[in-house]
């Protein structure tokens, strides 16, 4: 029986550290979605002038994009 028991709580410590790692990468990525929108209101307020006042968010978008990927719990190397 202590055998059973070690292999079920195993399973839930691997589920918890699963569903942590799938929530803490969706929430990157709305992270992402968040600082688009702020993008794209910068872009409309800014008009012509947008490339100069909105590029620190520019360029922290282009950053989470490259960085902030839903990632799934199984990692494969390529």
């Amino acid at each position: 029986m202590p055998l059973d028991e070690a292999r079920v709580a195993e399973y839930k410590a691997r589920l918890a550290e699963r569903e942590h790692t799938i929530r803490e990468s969706w929430v990157r990525t709305m992270e992402a979605q968040l600082v688009r929108e702020k993008l794209d209101h910068c872009y409309e307020k800014e008009g012509v002038n947008h490339l100069e006042s909105c590029k620190d968010l520019r360029e922290r978008y282009i950053d989470m994009l490259r960085d902030n990927r839903v990632k799934g719990y199984k990692n494969v190397d390529v």
